[in-house]
């Protein structure tokens, strides 16, 4: 059962700061705080430069260059195919139906139209379309085939997830709303996209098409890309409530063992959940940014989840786990804490479910 997702496991603890990365977030605070506040003041904010509770570490480059050195990649194709589906219908009677596309990318349908998380069809993860891995398998639902999009969540600022020549189409095609957290709303403005409501954590958007409410939700992650300030702009998850359904989709997040607890408290347990499977290897560097699948089955008990989908795999190699480990990893947890697959499944580019 779901209390027994941590069970012979030792529970883990919060990683230390590393001396170097306390320097940097302490330096950063206090030159933000000379210029003066550019966002509201809070326990994850100085006002220029965001952070997590209560312990906040950044990467240096010494430690990714001992991660590159110490490598050893698990094998990955260099393609996999993939059968391109046509979305479902939009269901009606409240339901909802969701369609992986790929990575974080998922299309949702329902009385409140159709809804994007994280769009992301270009080949390439990186700076411009031209740097950063490439992608294994076509996205599961092809661009000319999705539905006219109302909506666009932004979870944060990295490549693989703030894609800005996906976000050109859409914003040429369908002009959809985008909501994100602090900060990202000039990096989304870049794209042509017009209309964008920028959340703090625990923030609610003002309420969509078909009663549909979003509110921003804390996640363990960190921002930055090739410009702007590391950290400069917020990272965070969402959770959707129409009216007969709740849903979450997690963003990137390492794992804390108050975070997710604290979101069903406020906010209630999800029909639905969209939780990060990958990108978990080496654990001593990627442990306080993604979470393993192991960790990702605490976070559906924790979050309290009726039902959850897995993410954040099998597109790119971002880590050093091989293609198929999350899956199966999952798999294997779920068994050991005595679920059912169909609680928590790792579904194939293009799949449906409604719930």
């Amino acid at each position: 059962m779901c209390s027994q997702a941590t069970g012979s496991q030792e529970k883990q603890s919060e990683p230390k700061s590393h001396p170097s990365g306390r320097a940097q977030a302490a330096g950063a605070r206090a030159a933000g705080a000379a210029r003066g506040p550019v966002f509201p003041v809070s326990d994850h904010c100085d006002g220029r430069v965001f952070f997590n509770t209560p312990t906040h570490i950044n990467r240096t480059w010494l430690e990714v260059l001992r991660w590159k050195r110490s490598a050893r990649p698990g094998p990955w194709p260099k393609w996999v195919h993939v059968e391109q589906q046509a979305p479902v219908p939009a269901p009606g009677g409240g339901a909802v139906a969701l369609t992986w596309i790929n990575h974080s990318t998922f299309l949702l349908q329902g009385e409140f139209g159709a809804l994007l998380t994280d769009p992301h069809f270009s080949r390439r993860a990186g700076p411009l379309g031209l740097l950063g891995p490439v992608r294994v398998h076509a996205p599961g639902v092809a661009f000319e085939q999705l539905p006219h999009i109302d909506t666009v969540l932004l979870s944060h600022d990295h490549y693989d997830h703030c894609d800005l020549a996906s976000l050109r189409r859409l914003a040429r095609r369908d002009d959809p709303l985008v909501v994100t957290p602090l900060g990202n709303g000039a990096l989304v403005r870049r794209a042509g996209l017009r209309r964008v409501v920028e959340l703090d954590w625990w923030e609610e958007a003002p309420e969509l098409t078909g009663g549909l409410r979003v509110t921003c939700t804390p996640a363990r992650h960190w921002s930055n890309r090739v410009r702007g300030p590391r950290n400069g702009r917020l990272w965070g998850g969402f959770y959707l409530k129409t009216p007969s359904r709740r849903i979450y989709f997690s963003g990137d997040t390492g794992y804390h063992e108050s975070l997710f607890s604290t979101i069903r408290s406020r906010l209630g347990g999800p029909d639905l959940a969209m939780l990060p499977i990958g990108a978990y290897e080496p654990r001593w560097f990627m442990q306080p940014q993604h979470c393993s699948p192991e960790e990702a089955v605490r976070i559906h008990c924790e979050v309290g989840a009726a039902r959850s989908v897995a993410m954040h795999w099998g597109c790119w190699q971002l880590a050093d786990e091989g293609r198929e480990e999350a899956p199966e990893l999952l798999e294997q947890e779920l068994a050991r804490c005595g679920l059912a697959r169909e609680a928590f499944q790792a579904i194939k580019p293009g799949e449906s479910l409604v719930v």
